[in-house]
């Protein structure tokens, strides 16, 4: 059998962890011959819940757990670990302002992302899922230096998942015949799901997604605002935010990163943005298609921009520098 990996979760007693803590342990993510060592984080008042948690994972007797360790201690959830993630952050509460949420959530990615660089392999991949997501990834990465950049990423899976299932839906076909659909720019209401170099298999051959659907004016207009509120639509219906199609992301996600996407087909995820041939603001994290081998994504390069893309992708990246100034400048004081 093969040496365990430990993968850290944070925010261990949430739902979203709840309904991703399983996939993970029965190998959907890491491999179904790779055993896991699980390491679940959280804040103190949320240990009792993490014991019943642990209780829960062992009754599932589940072949590749080693071994699962709660802690609320940085030290011992970030120890030796090969993948990190980092779902726990501060909720946006009623009547709170942006920033103040911001200010919050920089001091809890400041001290997971030193913990990072001083307790955690070098190779660790870490994926941040706490919102706001793309911000938090850059103020982790920033605080753990010695960790290569190109480990951190963002969730913006869950937003391409979304896209790539209403095309499929009204295309009439399964979400495993649309391909390479985009998110570009933040993980909000201002990321830009974009379809003009996604393709549909309808009946046998492949069209672009723009032929299958037959609707210029959808794509453009209703199709773009539902994944972009999708989230806050699911809010309003179950009261809480997504859970099962959050941990379904991640584990997309963190798989793709181990064992790389297809050949010919890339998906989207928040990345370091240096040397983007987008014309993007370098020092962000934004989403982009990507490709993966190796466990090393690369942006897909090249691909035509039209002035409709063009100032969406924009705007959504200024927001993120406006977040991220706004971000150093607590991580500065």
């Amino acid at each position: 059998m093969a040496e365990p990996i430990r993968v850290v979760v944070t925010g261990a007693a949430g739902q979203i962890a709840y309904s991703l803590l399983y996939s993970i342990a029965k190998g959907d993510v890491f491999g179904k011959d790779q055993p896991i060592i699980l390491i679940l984080l959280d804040i103190p008042p949320m240990l009792p819940v993490l014991d019943g948690v642990v209780m829960e994972l062992q009754d599932c007797a589940l072949p590749l757990l080693m071994e699962v360790i709660p802690t609320d201690k940085v030290e011992v959830g970030f120890k030796d670990i090969d993948a990190a993630i980092l779902v726990g952050s501060m909720p946006r509460k009623e009547g709170m302002e942006r920033k103040d949420l911001l200010k919050a959530n920089v001091a809890i990615f400041k001290t997971q992302g030193s913990a990072l660089d001083k307790y955690a392999k070098k190779s660790v991949k870490v994926l941040v899922v706490g919102n706001p997501a793309n911000t938090n990834c850059l103020v982790a990465s920033k605080s753990a230096p010695s960790i290569p950049k190109e480990n951190f990423s963002c969730l913006t899976r869950l937003d391409h998942n979304r896209a790539c299932s209403q095309v499929a839906m009204r295309c009439s076909v399964s979400s495993s015949h649309v391909k390479n659909v985009i998110i570009w720019g933040n993980h909000s209401s201002t990321q830009y799901p974009d379809v003009h170099h996604a393709k549909v298999n309808v009946a046998g051959g492949e069209k672009s997604a723009y032929e299958a659907v037959k609707n210029d004016a959808w794509l453009r207009g209703d199709f773009i605002s539902t994944v972009q509120q999708r989230g806050a639509a699911v809010i309003k219906a179950r009261k809480l935010s997504s859970a099962m199609s959050a941990a379904k992301a991640i584990c997309d996600h963190m798989r793709d990163i181990w064992f790389g996407t297809k050949e010919g087909e890339f998906t989207s995820m928040g990345v370091y943005a240096a040397g983007n041939s987008y014309g993007i603001p370098e020092d962000l994290i934004y989403s982009f298609p990507v490709q993966i081998k190796n466990k090393s994504w690369k942006i897909v390069d090249g691909l035509d921009i039209n002035d409709f893309s063009r100032a969406k992708m924009e705007a959504t990246a200024a927001e993120l520098v406006e977040e991220r100034d706004t971000a150093l400048d607590f991580l500065s004081k």
